[in-house]
């Protein structure tokens, strides 16, 4: 089956066909222009897929929660404004007249390191990644677990900081406020105004900065806290752990030996993985969703 894959981010739309399962090709990536909203994201995804020709079946990975049974956006941040309701399954169903499945992008993902990456070996694993916001996807039995209506893997909003920094989702002291990439580039950028993304920062922990090794490590001390939670809560195998920053071995050893030193002495089997998909996770989950 010739599976046409999306992964509709706020920054970016990514495309590309799947022949055999665990294969992207035709790979091609377009701004998202997200601040337009979701009716303008909706007719260039449109569009992007209109490109390509010859194929079976849709599969898209997108952001926002989605409802998995009519393929529509339960609620959608500010990031993409207006995305809220969208019926993505319904609209492209319509249009190309072809099956469609959609799911959250970072199920996806999960569902990529589950059948094609990572988290292959394992039957129950947490797939968390770490960038502007938490995602996370909670794998159990090498499918996603959705929750009752849905929802679950929401990790960004545990409370880790009650009465702390207001979220974007409106509540105090979540996890994404604190763990998140974006967290730890704006505590670097505070204490040196040069260190304005992952990469500079990296570059001086490398050159054996002090300043810079305190702030990872104080970061690592934040992500730990929600992790060693999910640890105990979910009992798994192991964590999958993305996102750009987790490309630093410093960062996955960081976090690593910080989450070890919260958990209970029976949950210290759960081993550390670094994502393996990388920005083609999504897609790769994308086209698993019609290998059932």
């Amino acid at each position: 089956m010739r599976i046409l894959c999306a992964d509709v981010g706020g920054t970016s739309i990514k495309l590309g066909i799947s022949v055999e399962p665990g294969t992207i090709t035709e790979f091609k990536e377009v701004p998202t222009d997200s601040i337009k909203g979701g009716k303008y994201v909706m007719e260039k995804l449109i569009a992007s897929l209109s490109e390509y020709k010859d194929y079976d079946a849709i599969g898209i990975s997108t952001a926002g929660q989605v409802d998995r049974e009519n393929g529509s956006i339960i609620y959608a941040n500010e990031n993409i404004p207006g995305y809220t309701g969208m019926q993505v399954k319904k609209i492209l169903e319509e249009k190309f007249d072809k099956p469609v499945e959609v799911e959250n992008d970072v199920n996806c993902a999960g569902l990529g390191e589950a059948h094609f990456g990572a988290g292959k070996v394992f039957k129950n694993f947490l797939c968390l990644t770490y960038g502007t916001g938490i995602g996370g996807s909670i794998i159990l039995n090498q499918e996603v677990f959705r929750g009752s209506f849905g929802l679950a893997g929401e990790v960004g909003h545990i409370i880790t900081h009650p009465e702390g920094l207001k979220c974007n989702c409106g509540h105090l002291g979540c996890y994404e406020v604190y763990a998140s990439a974006k967290a730890l580039v704006h505590e670097a950028k505070n204490a040196d105004s040069d260190v304005v993304n992952g990469r500079i920062l990296f570059d001086r922990i490398h050159q054996n900065d002090d300043i810079m090794e305190k702030i990872l490590e104080n970061w690592a001390k934040e992500v730990a806290y929600g992790l060693a939670s999910l640890i105990h809560i979910f009992n798994p195998e192991a964590v999958v752990l993305g996102g750009g920053i987790l490309e630093q071995e410093k960062a996955l050893q960081a976090i690593e030996y910080q989450t070890r030193k919260l958990l209970m002495d029976s949950f210290k089997q759960v081993k550390f993985i670094k994502a393996s998909l990388g920005n083609k996770a999504g897609l790769f989950g994308a086209s698993s969703l019609h290998l059932n």
